[in-house]
């Protein structure tokens, strides 16, 4: 049944949705330099790139920037997915979607934006993000999954408003995560969505805050060519959050109606880089109680929704406890996951 609900919802796409607006000069060129500057780094095995001002880049994210149409039909050609047939992302998330709805859950997905899209004039100098969209495709993409019914939220608009913001730029230089600013800003923009969603606690925890600084060796300056400068540790001003009274960390609560699921953006300043002001910790402060978490350092494709079923088999009841699914992982999984995107059940 879950097929056929699939199958009109993709074809009915074809006539509710305009067609593609041809991209720009300036779209087209953004697009080309970043194909040849992934094409070259690629050729020397480095996985990311060296932009201005010590900013480094992933390189598959430049990938996903610089590719046409990479869903349906053209999944296949574009996709780094080992298995033609898990190229394209849809149908899985269609399937997802349909699965948790029978069982009353509503799932919002929060794809983070490329850093590369808030901050283009770092890989492309002269590029004007407030005036040209720099990821205008992958936006494309994001309207055909609202239209299937998918609730998308994108941060884009959002962390581009705050790309200078006081507390520091919304991602890393030297990471390929978000900054804690913008852990912080995607917290608040996701409790806003999820709020109205969920029952409120008859009690809710207090939470204290307070702003610090830490420094980060980010990920990516160990992937750039042996001949880049490597621009070493920066600051990052993160928001620490902990129980009002104890000073305890927060820990995610199995039993809690929202689930935070996803990839290393859901763990960054949680478990590694920082402690206590990681997207959980930002969201219990938001909300007042503290989400469940099912996140991993891997792919936030299939490998965890996996995770999700494995803890829906060994404790059976686990998703009766569920009213919401916020599942937030980097936008290059799209195009950049391996495993690709399988259909994964939910629970035996």
């Amino acid at each position: 049944m879950r097929f056929f609900c699939s199958l009109f919802v993709l074809v009915a796409l074809a006539g509710v949705l305009p067609a593609q607006t041809p991209l720009s000069e300036a779209q087209q060129k953004f697009a080309a330099e970043l194909a040849a500057t992934f094409q070259n780094a690629e050729k020397k095995n480095a996985a990311a790139v060296a932009g201005a001002d010590g900013w480094l880049f992933f390189g598959g994210e430049l990938r996903l920037l610089s590719l046409g149409r990479f869903w349906g039909d053209d999944a296949a050609k574009v996709s780094r997915a080992h298995k033609p047939e898990l190229a394209d992302p849809v149908p899985a998330i269609l399937d997802f979607r349909q699965q948790l709805k029978a069982r009353g859950i509503e799932l919002v997905v929060v794809p983070v934006p490329p850093k590369a899209a808030i901050y283009p004039e770092k890989i492309v100098p002269g590029f004007d993000v407030r005036s040209t969209d720099p990821a205008a495709t992958l936006h494309r993409f994001y309207d055909e999954l609202r239209a299937a019914g998918i609730d998308v939220l994108d941060l884009s608009a959002l962390f581009i408003q705050n790309r200078d913001h006081a507390r520091g730029a919304v991602f890393c230089r030297t990471d390929s995560h978000w900054s804690g600013i913008g852990c912080v800003l995607a917290a608040q923009a996701i409790a806003e969505k999820v709020r109205s969603k969920l029952p409120q606690p008859a009690t809710p925890k207090e939470f204290a805050s307070e702003w610090k600084e830490v420094q980060v060796s980010g990920d990516l300056d160990g992937l750039v060519t042996h001949e880049t400068h490597k621009p070493g540790p920066e600051k990052v001003a993160i928001q620490s959050v902990s129980r009002k009274g104890n000073g305890a960390a927060i820990e995610p609560d199995a039993n809690s109606p929202l689930l935070l699921l996803g990839d290393s953006h859901t763990l960054v300043y949680h478990d590694f880089l920082a402690e206590r002001a990681g997207l959980l910790d930002q969201l219990a402060l938001q909300l007042g109680f503290a989400p469940d978490l099912i996140g991993t350092r891997g792919s936030g494709a299939t490998p965890v929704r996996l995770n999700l079923y494995r803890r829906s088999v060994k404790d059976p009841g686990y998703l009766a406890k569920k009213k919401v699914v916020v599942w937030c992982f980097a936008a290059r999984e799209f195009t950049e996951a391996t495993e690709g995107w399988a259909k994964a059940p939910v629970a035996k």
